[in-house]
């Protein structure tokens, strides 16, 4: 069976954040993954604090490492643990490991080179992630989690104490509900100023089927407002949380030589092929958002059977809750 290996990574205090960093020696837990899928769907991601060789230690988070049955991936060092950091581009054929980052800001200045420093990564590797969409900030630290440790729960107390935050500015007028809310870091000299919270995501989910398709071919009508696209399985139609760049409206807006990036409208599985509607203004994405709330759009599906099916309707159990896993099957 395919195992996880769970390495803990330690907040530390480096250049002007505190940050998650790799222990020297750090050791490897190895659980099965249905446990480990199991832990993700009870608790939220756990934060751990473990002692380093810098004496300064601040909020810490949890890094882990998909790996086969040849053997565990044990973490010795930075270097060692994570690949060569170069350009997100071109696309590698392979997996990376997940691998997010928290920090918090202690000196203003431009989010570049806080990440560069706090995370030891080159300055063209943190462009590519911001460009990627996978560097998002918040004004102010969100709650840790139940799990948290002592420490971690001072260092979000120090950054979130009432006459600290009365002192920024920035959030004025917002509650800290409101200032904890992320949003996606959208330039290299964006600021952020003391106590911005920031999850960068250093290994983005990659789409390496995006750079085999032919997308010109894949223009089904190309209007005033929207363009349809057939879109072809195995791609996300808007991307990822961590990857808005290997997407249908990133690819298609390419293939079509447009300056102003196409909108999502409304979403298929990443395993499914078939129509799309991407809207070229903000303006065409409200009308077609209204026409789905009055029912106006049907989406039709062909599936592909392994037998022959009766024909009617075809009902099937599933647990009437929102959370995953979505249970289908009781027997």
């Amino acid at each position: 069976m395919t195992s996880v290996a769970m390495t803990v990574a330690s907040m530390l205090f480096s250049g002007s954040c505190r940050s998650l960093a790799m222990p020297a020696a750090a050791r490897a837990v190895r659980i099965s993954r249905a446990a480990l899928v199991n832990n993700r769907n009870k608790h939220p991601p756990s934060w751990c604090c473990r002692s380093s060789h810098n004496s300064n230690t601040a909020l810490a988070g949890e890094a882990e490492f998909l790996t086969t049955d040849a053997g565990i991936l044990n973490a010795t060092s930075s270097s060692d643990s994570f690949r060569k950091y170069d350009r997100l581009l071109p696309c590698p054929s392979h997996k990376t490991p997940p691998r997010i980052e928290h920090l918090v800001v202690s000196e203003g200045g431009p989010v570049l080179e806080h990440i560069c420093k706090a995370l030891d990564l080159p300055p063209l590797y943190v462009s590519d992630l911001i460009q990627f969409g996978a560097v998002y900030y918040a004004l102010v630290c969100p709650q840790p989690p139940p799990n948290a440790t002592e420490e971690q729960i001072r260092v979000f107390k120090e950054v979130t104490e009432p006459s600290v935050l009365r002192k920024r500015a920035s959030i004025k007028g917002k509650t800290v509900r409101e200032a904890q809310k992320t949003f996606r870091v959208t330039h290299v000299d964006q600021f952020v100023e003391p106590g911005t919270y920031l999850r960068v995501h250093v290994h983005p989910k990659r789409s390496p089927r995006c750079y085999e398709i032919d997308w010109r071919s894949r223009i089904i009508t190309v209007a005033e407002s929207y363009v349809v696209l057939d879109k072809p399985a195995g791609t996300s139609v808007g991307g990822t949380t961590d990857n808005i760049e290997e997407s249908c409206a990133t690819f298609a807006t390419r293939a079509l030589g447009m300056t102003t990036p196409l909108m999502t409208t409304h979403q298929i599985d990443n395993c499914t092929e078939g129509c799309v509607v991407l809207a070229r203004t903000k303006e065409y994405c409200s009308v077609f958002h209204g026409k789905i709330r009055e029912k106006k759009v049907k989406k039709f599906y062909l599936a592909l059977a392994a037998f022959p099916l009766p024909t009617g309707i075809i009902t099937h159990y599933m647990r009437p809750i929102d959370m995953a896993p979505r249970l289908i099957s009781e027997g």
